[in-house]
This record gives structure tokens, C-alpha cells and sequence, in this order.
């Protein structure tokens, strides 16, 4: 028996129901369903934020935003004209739901729960008497003439019009190679470096700014650094994760970084600082207190690295410790020994090749009336809400489509 609708949405994650709430409110009389193949429909959303839900960043200008899309910079330029962080917001406040702003950029809902942003999605599709459907794991997609047959393991739907929003979901990208669609193979984006040094394998928790380097390659980057209990995390981490995520995906996740613990200081001059502190504190011990933006901790560790013991003096540093310690501080050396994924917020570089997308529509070149939105395509993001907004333009674009 098959069950016919208007569009068929599958994927029940952001885009999914962000495509589905605005073609239901531009069109009110289309019958939509969103199959689901989880429990439960927006689990990402639940866990992302760490629980608080990171809806879009304070980027306002869209070709500024896209410069933090390592994958799809040059294609989203077109669709953030349409749909932009400020337009985001204010679809949210239309919807009962108001965003802040922290300092560094990123918005949240100002009750600080994804489960607002779950809320408001459930209870736009109820008003809107859009169909929900979980436990609707896809197991094929035809083509007939003029409508799509989708086939679950129990059910088969029929629409007109057909809307992936499926993430990274590998079965679904075999599906469309059988529809000719080529994709991107893809690689984990977002992960954090395992890093086993006894330099910092006494100071997880400790955060800092630091600049970052992959050896050998034209890879950095500036920004918070976090040391954990298998190495090290944080934003300027995983920016660099997200950029590199193909060379470190080919260099099997083995390779050499510097961290520049006094970010833009370079070896010389922290070696002059150094030795400016020798005759201003000449007295005092060096490892008990840091000179620089660092923790105490922080600096201890990289003071006895140098080989500088815990009583020495200031005064008593010879040349060659000095040297040691100002390249301990700018140029500090770690072997990154494979990836540890950054908590549930899994994306992938990888997906339908941007080639074959016309994002006028987000419609497929290939196919007519089947159209994507979200990670589906080859597009990430750095993190701080930008994997959500280009999620809300695609949805947004799909719909004014449709």
C-alpha cells in the first residue's frame, strides 16, 4: 500500500524540519512528511552546544560568513544573500524563540536549552499538520515518471517532489551514485588531536590562546586551546581539523604541530623578554610564577621542559636554558598520534559534489523536483553555529523553491 504525499523530506535533523516548517507556512495546504530512520527526530540538535544548541553565529555579513566554510566558501555566497545569520534570528523571534549573543559570536536561545529550538520545531509542525514519521530507515529510491517512490522497511511513501536532508549518511549517497550524483568521499571534520606528552599530561582543563602550526604544511591557527586527558582540543584545534581534514585524513592522522604558547611572539623576541625578566627578577625563582598570559601550571611545565629545575633562579638561567625556554614558549613541538571525536557533534567533510547542485534551489542538475539540504552536500564548517546556518539557508532556499 503506498502513501502519498506532496514532498517527502527525508532526514528529521535540522534542515529536515526547518525545510518542512517553511514550505508548510508558504504553502499551507501541501501535505509533507518527514521520515526519520532514528527513535527519535533532532537528536543532534538535542547534544550540540553541549546541550545548549548553537542556532547560527554574529556574522551578519555574507561574505564574511562563508569565509568560515573550509568546504563550499565560493557556493554559499549566492544563498546567504537570501537567507543570513540576521535573517536566522528573526525567523526564531517570529517563532517564539529569542537568541543571544556570547562573546565570542556564537548564538544560543537565551533559556541556554536546545530542547526551546526542539520545542519549537515540534510544535510548528503540529500546527502546521506536518507528518513525522521515525523508525523509517530508507532502503531504496525510484524514479517514476513524475513522482518519487521512497521504500522503508515496512512502508512505501510517494511524492512529487523528494527533499534529502540526510547528513552523512552513507547508504543514502550509495543510493544517488545509482542516480549518476558524485560524491565527495568523506572524512571526519571536527575532532580533536591525541597528543601523549608529559608536557601537559599533568594539566588537563588548563586553556589558553595559542597559535598552532601542522609541520609541512601551510595549516594554522589562533585561538583557544584546551588541553585534555588525550591531548589537545578546543577552538584553534578544531579549526584546524576542519581545514586540514583532508591532509590529515591522507597523513593517517599522524603528524607534528607547533603550538606558539605566547601567540604572535616570535623566538627572538620572546628571548629578549626572557632575558629582560633575568635582571628584573633575578631573585626569584622561575618556575613558581608566569611572566606571560599563561597559567601557572602552563608555565611551570614548559619551564621544566627547558631543563630548568624547579629552585633555579632568574639570575642563574646560562644562554643555552634561555634559549631552550623561549622555544618551549613559541615553538613547542608535539606529536599528534590519531583523532578523537569532538564530543556528539560528528561532521564530515565530504558529500554530493557542489558541481552538481544548482544553489539558485538547492535542486539536483541531474534530476528534477529532488532537491538537499545540510551536510548531505560537500559543505562544513568551522564550529561556533555554522554548520545550523548553512542547514537554515538550504531549508530556506529549498522551500522559496518549491
Amino acid at each position: 500500500m503506498n502513501q502519498n504525499f506532496d514532498i517527502i523530506i527525508v532526514g528529521g535533523g535540522a534542515a529536515g524540519f526547518f525545510t518542512a516548517i517553511n514550505i508548510a507556512e508558504k504553502n499551507p495546504k501541501t501535505k509533507i512528511a518527514i521520515l526519520e530512520r532514528g527513535k527519535e527526530v533532532l537528536s543532534k540538535v538535542r547534544v550540540s552546544g553541549g546541550g545548549r544548541c548553537n542556532v547560527t553565529h554574529a556574522c551578519f555579513e555574507p561574505n564574511e560568513l562563508v569565509k568560515f566554510y573550509p568546504r563550499g566558501e565560493k557556493e554559499l555566497r549566492g544563498p546567504f544573500h537570501q537567507f543570513c545569520s540576521g535573517d536566522t534570528i528573526e525567523w526564531f523571534e517570529k517563532h517564539g524563540v529569542e537568541l543571544k549573543i556570547e562573546d565570542d559570536g556564537r548564538m544560543f536561545p537565551v533559556t541556554d536549552s536546545s530542547q526551546t529550538i526542539i520545542d519549537c520545531f515540534m510544535d510548528a509542525t503540529q500546527k502546521l499538520g506536518i507528518t513525522v514519521l521515525t523508525g523509517q530507515s530508507v532502503q531504496s529510491i525510484y524514479k517514476k515518471e513524475n513522482f518519487w517512490k521512497v521504500d522503508t522497511q515496512n512502508e512505501n511513501y510517494i511524492a512529487p517532489k523528494l527533499i534529502l536532508a540526510t547528513g552523512s549518511n552513507p547508504k543514502i549517497w550509495e543510493m544517488l551514485q545509482t542516480y549518476g550524483h558524485a560524491i565527495v568521499n568523506p572524512v571526519p571534520s571536527l575532532f580533536t588531536f591525541n597528543i601523549k606528552d608529559s608536557r601537559i599530561k599533568e594539566l588537563p582543563g588548563v586553556a589558553t590562546q595559542a597559535t598552532v602550526m601542522v609541520k609541512d604544511t601551510k595549516l594554522t591557527s589562533t585561538g583557544p586551546l584546551l588541553i585534555t586527558h588525550w591531548g589537545m582540543s578546543g577552538p584553534a584545534i578544531l579549526k584546524l581539523s576542519a581545514w586540514g581534514a583532508r591532509i590529515l585524513h591522507d597523513k593517517n592522522y599522524q603528524f607534528i604541530i607547533y603550538v606558539n604558547w605566547l601567540n604572535d611572539t616570535d623566538i627572538e623576541e620572546a628571548e629578549q623578554q626572557l632575558k629582560k625578566l633575568k635582571q628584573d627578577q633575578a631573585k626569584k625563582m622561575v618556575s613558581k610564577k608566569s611572566p606571560f598570559d599563561l597559567t601557572n601550571r602552563l608555565w611551570e611545565s614548559l619551564v621544566l621542559a627547558s631543563g630548568i629545575q624547579a629552585e633555579t633562579k632568574w639570575a642563574d638561567l646560562s644562554k643555552v636554558q634561555l634559549q631552550a625556554l623561549a622555544s618551549q614558549l613559541t615553538k613547542g613541538t608535539f606529536q599528534v598520534n590519531g583523532k578523537s571525536t569532538f564530543k556528539e557533534e560528528f561532521v564530515t567533510a565530504g558529500g554530493i559534489d557542489l558541481k552538481e547542485i544548482n544553489f539558485k534551489t538547492m535542486e539536483s542538475k541531474l534530476h528534477e523536483n529532488l532537491y538537499f539540504a545540510g551536510e548531505i552536500v560537500n559543505i562544513d564548517a568551522i564550529t561556533g553555529g555554522f554548520n545550523f546556518q548553512n542547514a537554515w539557508t538550504a531549508g530556506f532556499i529549498v522551500a522559496n523553491a518549491i
